[in-house]
């Protein structure tokens, strides 16, 4: 084990910027593991970023947090991604979406992992640590602390990057924005609670904007990113108790993919809230038109009334008519037990504008 870890030493010791990224392995191991992977982060001084699938292994209420990959590049923590000259992965899977696209000239990757890394056009570590991943950041932790005098160079980028992480929390608009939204939901899901999220473009702000202290608390499929997720993950969730309350987080297409199976959850008496995100239409679908010069085409649609689907389920259901009524209508649905579905207008324009520039050759986007 010590000879094998001597280049991932060397190569840490000589970083003048490092960064740790936490990627989805991380998150299914055991919590000896885990608590390995804090450990390291903690002992190193080295500050860290979580891929979707990654976020919760490290506490983010952490001081070494400088965000999450929602986007492949040009995202809030790409500043910091961009500058470093080393990051150390911690447990990435190729199966996710890229992170960050490594190319010449940019960081050099340590790769931690239980297996080699599948090399990818985006993907390609320099160096590879491969066995226990809590038994190799463990010692690399005792040969690296307090030998790092750059550990945290990159951390005064931190505070922008979080001011921009947090733009738009307390946006007063009607109907509510994805960034409220997700404000909301943070303040109503006491820790250890599970959200699980559909497929969508509300996945970008709740990968960047919740902040997840626990491993496995927000549920989400940066893979193949398969709509009709939500509603089944929260089911599963619930009856195996995982977490005191349990929210699945749906938009109006991804939900009526699996809604029937609001039967089940009646039928099993369980206690979950699902919050549907109205927008009358497959946004990420028209963010991608957008962003290809296509015409708007075949993605705008007319919803059921979600409230009478929920009741005919034996739900109960509440459609929430002006911004003040959503968080007073969640809390509800959460302490009132059994099953409730909660439906919302949302105006996710700032995200299909996001998306459609980020698809775009042209254009660049503009920091949404």
């Amino acid at each position: 084990m010590i000879k094998t870890l001597d280049p991932a030493v060397e190569m840490i010791l000589a970083a003048k910027r490092p960064m740790i990224m936490v990627g989805g392995a991380a998150s299914r191991l055991n919590q000896h593991s885990i608590a390995q992977i804090r450990d390291f982060v903690q002992r190193t001084g080295i500050p860290f970023f979580a891929t979707q699938m990654g976020k919760g292994v490290v506490a983010e209420d952490s001081d070494l947090y400088m965000g999450t990959a929602a986007l492949s590049e040009r995202d809030h923590v790409h500043v910091a991604v961009d500058k470093s000259d080393v990051i150390i992965a911690v447990g990435h899977e190729t199966c996710e979406k890229p992170p960050f696209i490594m190319s010449e000239g940019g960081p050099k990757v340590i790769h931690i992992a239980h297996q080699p890394a599948t090399f990818t056009q985006a993907y390609s570590p320099q160096l590879e640590v491969i066995g226990d991943i809590g038994a190799s950041v463990a010692a690399l932790a005792d040969r690296l602390e307090g030998k790092l005098p750059n550990a945290g160079a990159l951390l005064p980028l931190r505070e922008g990057i979080l001011a921009l992480i947090g733009e738009g929390a307390d946006e007063k608009s009607w109907p509510v924005t994805l960034d409220h939204v997700v404000h909301v939901v943070r303040k109503v899901m006491p820790e250890g609670s599970i959200v699980t999220l559909d497929n969508g473009l509300y996945k970008i702000p709740f990968a960047r904007k919740y902040r997840t202290n626990h491993p496995n608390t927000l549920l989400l499929d940066n893979t193949l990113a398969t709509m009709g997720a939500g509603v089944p993950s929260a089911i599963v969730a619930a009856m195996l108790n995982l977490g005191p309350f349990v929210m699945a987080v749906c938009g109006d297409g991804g939900f009526q993919m699996t809604g029937q199976e609001l039967m089940t959850a009646v039928e099993q008496k369980l206690d979950l809230v699902v919050l549907i995100l109205d927008n009358g239409g497959w946004g990420m679908i028209e963010a991608k038109q957008i962003g290809k010069g296509f015409p708007k085409f075949g993605v705008d649609f007319r919803n059921p009334d979600f409230v009478k689907w929920a009741e005919a389920c034996g739900a109960k259901g509440t459609r929430v008519e002006t911004l003040d009524d959503l968080m007073p209508a969640l809390e509800a649905a959460l302490k009132g037990g059994g099953v409730h579905v909660v439906a919302v207008p949302v105006d996710d324009s700032k995200y299909k504008r996001l998306v459609g520039e980020f698809r775009s050759p042209k254009a660049k986007p503009s920091g949404a």
